[in-house]
């Protein structure tokens, strides 16, 4: 082992603490245990490791700080620590790094003002610091960053101007300064010729850049400095204004296809009638979330932001914003567009509208203003009862089986998981985020070939080792939705390492002891979740008992869909039928026939 160069143990279900023994690793080169459920603190003993180039320690469970012994690994080129929960400050000892290409430090809890001597790291080429709660100004000495070609600041607290030395560095062509507190003009020339809104977004004190939409800034004297001119402004203004022209007329086109296809299909009692989309302007939609104001943010995903806008007509929206510069935006958005755009079912969410040019994409969604199912399961003060979990689950169940046997094409969500079931002003459940969906037609309507990542925990075995993807992946999803709805344990909880997930943690009790796993919620009665004392000590054990039978069949359909082999997990045609029984059956013991 002493001569080991690369260790690659990534995205297992490791858990526990990283071992203090992997500094007699002395040969190792490259360390890579990102992806797994360890716990604790980086081990000081890593810093020992003198030959390290890579490591990557990225979306696990490690706390505390960053142990002083990192920043000198002088050989170290790939240094990745994003999505976990470090804290405190960044050291000017990271200045130490002298060989780092890439240092990505993103989604932690570090605090403070960056140290200038992150300038003095002039091999560094990516660097990401992003979802962090850094403040005061961003460092002059970052402009010093000769070789940097992205470079990711956005959502911390950074306020003051941006540094104009930023636009002298000729190798940037990646730049986000979004959901901030910056202020003043943004500069011009380099990197900011090209820049979108969606690296600026969120920093409502900017002004200059007109073209993206920004105000002009003033100066003292009161005067507005007309950084374009009106010609320049007509020069770019006129194409979009054609395309826009363009872009109506072939919605009208495909919306007179539709009616006409409506007229000779016979519509599903199931599905509802959308409104035809209406044309919206980037500058509406400005307007409508004041300028992408943080305040507006919703929430953020992978592939860009979602805001809360209210229209030129006064109706709330939700609005989508791509961030172009992250991989696979524009095909997410373009799958997203794809997957929905024939749908008709009252339990996914509705694309409003669209809004595409080179430098902006976003959809407009039917807003749901009562959040998301991960909000109301895991948030203070949110509660679910009983009921309102089978109405929510067969929401979901109603909307897989028209996309899997009722769509015109065979649409596969592949990430289904709570924070993608959103909830209406009745609570009733749509399903959101198709932006890695996949579409089944011609001779391949069963499987297909899934590149874009699903979220661990929730994807289905073959899905995660193979990348191929059926109804039956989503099938698997939706089990361990279930599973996690009528438990309240997430799949990637810290008590499910090694060998024990969700599933063989449900399987385990099922079913005599189902409920020491059931979230104790689910024993209350159905107004408020409070703790029932409407019935007597015989109609408590009445309505327990009734519950118990509920609950049971219920983590039971949960393991059948959940089951290793996808042959041996039940269609979503049949899950409805069955979810529908026992709701039946619930309702009937509980209020009578």
């Amino acid at each position: 082992m002493e001569n080991l160069q690369m260790l690659n143990l990534a995205y297992n279900r490791i858990g526990g603490s990283i071992p203090q023994q992997l500094d007699g690793l002395r040969s190792l080169s490259e360390l890579h245990l990102d992806g797994n459920m360890f716990l604790g603190s980086i081990p000081d003993s890593i810093g020992n490791m003198t030959q390290l180039q890579s490591v990557a320690l990225s979306n696990n469970l490690l706390s505390s700080t960053i142990p002083s012994s990192i920043w000198h690994l002088s050989d170290v080129l790939v240094l990745d620590l994003s999505h976990n929960s470090l804290d405190s400050f960044l050291p000017t000892d990271v200045g130490s790094l002298h060989a780092i290409v890439e240092l990505n430090l993103s989604t932690n809890r570090f605090i403070g003002k960056l140290p200038e001597a992150l300038g003095s790291l002039l091999t560094l080429e990516n660097l990401d610091i992003s979802h962090n709660s850094f403040q005061g100004p961003i460092p002059q000495s970052l402009g010093q960053l000769i070789s940097i070609q992205s470079l990711n600041l956005s959502s911390n607290s950074f306020s003051g101007a941006i540094p104009k030395s930023l636009a002298n560095l000729t190798l940037l062509h990646n730049l986000n300064l979004s959901f901030n507190r910056l202020e003043g003009q943004v500069p011009e020339g380099g990197v900011f010729s090209n820049l979108t809104i969606q690296s600026l977004m969120g920093n409502a004190a900017l002004c200059g850049a007109t073209l993206l939409g920004m105000s002009a800034c003033f100066h003292d004297d009161g005067g507005v400095s007309h950084s374009r001119s009106t010609r320049r402004l007509l020069i770019y203004s006129l194409p979009v204004i054609a395309s826009t022209m363009l872009l109506a007329a072939c919605f009208y086109l495909l919306i007179t296809k539709l009616n006409r296809r409506r007229k000779k299909t016979a519509v599903p009692a199931d599905t509802v009638h959308v409104p035809d989309h209406r044309l919206i302007s980037y500058h509406e939609l400005s307007r409508a979330t004041d300028n992408f104001s943080e305040a507006n943010l919703l929430g953020t995903g992978s592939f860009g932001s979602v805001f809360k806008g209210q229209l030129d007509d006064g109706s709330l929206v939700a609005i989508k914003v791509l961030n172009l510069q992250t991989e696979g935006a524009t095909e997410s958005f373009h799958t997203e567009c794809r997957a929905l755009r024939m749908a008709r079912h009252r339990n996914l969410v509705k694309i409003l509208s669209a809004t595409s040019n080179l430098d902006f994409k976003a959809l407009v969604l039917q807003y749901m203003p009562n959040g998301s199912l991960e909000r109301w399961l895991y948030s203070y003060n949110y509660c679910l009862s009983l009921i309102e979990r089978i109405n929510i689950m067969l929401d979901v169940a109603m909307a897989l089986e028209y996309l899997h046997h009722h769509h015109l094409e065979v649409v596969l969500h592949c990430d289904l998981k709570p924070s993608n079931v959103l909830l209406d002003e009745d609570m009733v459940a749509h399903v959101s985020d198709f932006g890695i969906a996949k579409l089944l037609h011609g001779i391949s309507r069963s499987i297909a070939s899934a590149t874009a990542p699903g979220t661990i925990g929730y994807m289905a075995p073959e899905y995660g080792l193979n990348g191929t993807a059926s109804r039956r992946s989503d099938v698997y999803s939706y089990g361990i939705l279930l599973l996690e709805a009528f438990t309240r344990k997430k799949p990637t909880d810290a008590m499910f390492c090694g060998e024990l997930s969700l599933r063989q943690w449900v399987n385990q009790a099922f079913p005599s002891a189902v409920l020491n796993v059931v979230d104790g919620n689910l024993l209350r009665d159905e107004a408020g979740c409070s703790a029932s004392n409407a019935f007597s000590n015989e109609g408590l054990m009445e309505d327990l008992s009734r519950r118990h039978t509920c609950v049971s069949s219920i983590l039971e359909l949960g393991l059948l869909c959940s089951k290793e082999l996808p042959k041996e997990r039940i269609l979503m045609e049949d899950v409805v039928v069955r979810l529908k029984k026992i709701k039946e059956q619930y309702l009937s013991n509980s209020y009578g026939d």
